[in-house]
């Protein structure tokens, strides 16, 4: 009954389902007894009163989260949630002689924020088309005719897949097979409990097994197997028995095999595994749910699949109790670890594409970047570039006077900085004794600007020859690096690609390197920048190429991202790393300036972003298209904690002592 009340009060419509769970979920107390009441006024108005907008989610490109923690990570909220370290969890589990475990959600996670999302991955290997809602229904439907020939609910997979069958015309030993398959390809240790489970092994304590499941006993004991949860003495699975723990019926089969022991009970559902293991005599320990937090911080607005792998594999890392992390880890886990990956497979589809000899990762955006890259394409030539926003504006003042004084000048002025230091900043401190009308100590403001510019005008000749010896070591240091490349691709952050673009014209103008050079950038400028279009025909003749967002494609993002917001550090955040600002190429070797962060809190955020990687890749190891992410999904996990005016970020920020500069 509550299943089949479950799915047409709630699934039977995304509008209600998204309103429901957006204030069902993660409740307790009252709120959590209103909840029901919200649900069923929300049908109400949608089949009495006909309020139909109530069946559709709301058409808002941006939705607003529940303001994400600022003071402490994620992990470290979870642990006061009722959580409690693994070797605590084994003290308290020893004093029983008996330890019965949940399934699914406590031993065993799957790498969706929805369980039933597996079955978009059945459906695509079935070649059948809104399979996850024709095979949801059949298992309601069989269920409620079991209910109809035997008075329970509980149904076995093949059950469930000659309804399905039969209502679709799928080839029933095939498609139970396919879903099988997924399940044991998909499906991974929760690895706090395997910690728990090998230490209470190690003890010689009684471990057994009580799901409530479709599945064959002899898959859940492959998948356990294959897992690391070996040694158990048996194994309850609800459709085996025609009994489930929701109703506590399949405990007193538990009872009645260990009789004169004592016996726990540990399992994530309020109903199953508490409220009902209580009733039939057995103490508890609730296991909290990983996906407890998942409407209040991750992000919904997402592709169905991949939005359900992203909070999936997150809230399952996160949350699962092995270990706090800090704030730094989880930034690069939680909003970098998404969008490297999908930025990293967009880059190895343009290197495949369009025959690429080689990727240049530029400094510093390109450090981690470059690590993840090579860890999931070691076989693509990549190499690490030094390169720099400063370095390219003196190596390109010869073509671009225009963006030399800009950047150079114009920006800086009105920022407290003294003629003197300006042009210290510039490497051109001897012409100080040079110029008329403005002394050191002056501060560069609007007017004093144009004195100096059209002072450095007239002596372009001495500010170019400057900078002469630094632009030949720079040469070699590129003709060694692109030798023998005819077409290379040079990765950048964004935002106006000037660091691809700067590349491409000295390498194949100024410095007579034979290789056509493509650009790669995260993002573009947006409709806040000052130029808004400054790359719009590099974009648009295919020199220069944008994953999350341009002026084609998500446009939603380019009103989004706002570099007068900070938005700009933020991503930059995300791929911060432990070196130095690069200064320039010189005789003596490259020089280099302070670090933006210190090397400890960029080494977390990196490290938080490479497991993402890792372990996202890893899980979805036998579905390659999986990685297959779209900039409008890896830029989400952003915009889900970008509310209540970038609060978060800007605390972060603010951490971090990073600040904006050429």
């Amino acid at each position: 009954m509550r299943v089949f009340l479950y799915s047409r009060l709630v699934n039977a419509r995304p509008g209600i389902a998204y309103r429901y769970h957006r204030f069902h979920d993660g409740s307790s107390g009252i709120k959590k007894f209103l909840s029901w009441f919200y649900l069923l006024w929300l049908n109400f108005a949608y089949y009495v009163l006909f309020c139909r907008f109530l069946g559709k989610k709301p058409a808002s490109e941006f939705y607003e989260y529940r303001n994400v923690p600022c003071d402490e990570s994620e992990s470290a909220l979870g642990m006061k949630d009722g959580m409690i370290s693994a070797e605590d969890l084994v003290r308290k589990l020893s004093q029983y002689d008996v330890i019965s475990f949940d399934v699914f959600d406590t031993l065993i996670f799957r790498p969706f924020s929805d369980p039933t999302d597996l079955f978009y991955i059945v459906g695509e290997k079935l070649g059948f088309m809104d399979f996850k809602n024709a095979r949801v229904s059949a298992e309601n439907s069989a269920r409620e005719k079991g209910y109809e020939e035997r008075h329970h609910y509980e149904v076995t997979l093949e059950e469930i897949w000659r309804e399905l069958s039969s209502a679709t015309g799928l080839d029933f030993e095939e498609g139970m097979n396919a879903e099988i398959r997924t399940e044991l390809d998909l499906c991974y240790a929760n690895p706090y409990m395997l910690n728990v489970w090998k230490e209470l092994s190690s003890l010689g304590k009684k471990l057994i097994i009580t799901s409530d499941m479709y599945l064959p006993e002899k898959v859940i004991e492959e998948i356990l197997g294959k897992n690391g949860f070996e040694g158990y003495e048996k194994l309850y699975v609800s459709c085996e028995y025609g009994r489930n723990k929701y109703e506590g019926r399949l405990y007193e089969s538990v009872k009645d095999d260990f009789k004169g022991f004592s016996l726990i009970h540990v399992g994530d559902n309020p109903r199953s595994d508490v409220k009902s293991a209580k009733k039939a005599g057995l103490d508890i320990w609730q296991y909290p749910y990983v996906g407890r937090y998942c409407s209040l911080y991750r992000p919904h607005d997402m592709s169905a699949i991949v939005g359900s792998a992203y909070r999936g594999v997150t809230d399952n890392h996160i949350y699962n109790g092995l270990r706090t992390y800090s704030r730094d880890y989880e930034y690069g886990f939680i909003y970098g670890g998404l969008f490297v990956l999908g930025y990293c497979r967009f880059i190895h589809d343009t290197y495949v594409t369009k025959e690429l000899d080689k990727i240049l990762f530029l400094s510093r955006d390109g450090d981690v970047l470059k690590k993840a890259y090579d860890g999931l394409y070691p076989g693509d030539n990549t190499e690490y570039a030094l390169w720099s926003r400063k370095a390219a504006v003196k190596l390109m003042a010869g073509h671009d006077k225009r963006d030399y004084f800009r950047r150079f000048i114009d920006h800086k002025s009105g920022k407290e900085l003294t003629i003197s230091e300006l042009l210290d900043s510039m490497e051109l401190s001897f012409l100080l004794k040079d110029i008329s009308g403005l002394k050191p100590d002056d501060k560069l403001d609007t007017d004093n600007a144009k004195v100096l510019k059209k002072f450095l005008n007239s002596v372009w000749d001495k500010v170019i020859r400057a900078y002469e010896e630094q632009d030949s070591t720079a040469r070699k240091y590129y003709a060694e690096m692109l030798k023998g490349c005819g077409k290379a691709a040079v990765v950048d952050i964004g935002w106006a690609g000037s660091g691809a673009l700067s590349l491409s014209y000295l390498a194949q103008k100024a410095w007579n390197i034979p290789c056509e050079i493509l650009g790669i950038v995260a993002g573009t400028n947006t409709v806040h920048n000052a130029e808004p279009d400054a790359s719009e025909s590099f974009l648009q003749s295919g020199k220069l190429v944008s994953y999350l967002y341009s002026q084609s494609h998500n446009r939603d993002l380019l009103k989004k991202h706002d570099p007068n917001k900070d938005y700009n550090l933020f991503w930059e955040m995300l791929l911060a790393s432990p070196e130095p600002c690069f200064i320039g190429f010189y005789p003596d070797g490259p020089h280099f300036g302070k670090a933006d962060i210190g090397p400890e809190k960029a080494l977390e955020i990196q490290k938080g972003v490479l497991d993402f990687v890792s372990e996202y890749s890893h899980l979805f190891s036998e579905y390659q298209y999986m990685t297959a992410i779209g900039g409008r999904d890896a830029y989400a996990p952003v915009i889900a904690a970008s509310g209540h005016g970038e609060k978060f970020f800007k605390e972060f920020i603010k951490g971090s002592g990073q600040q904006a500069g050429i």
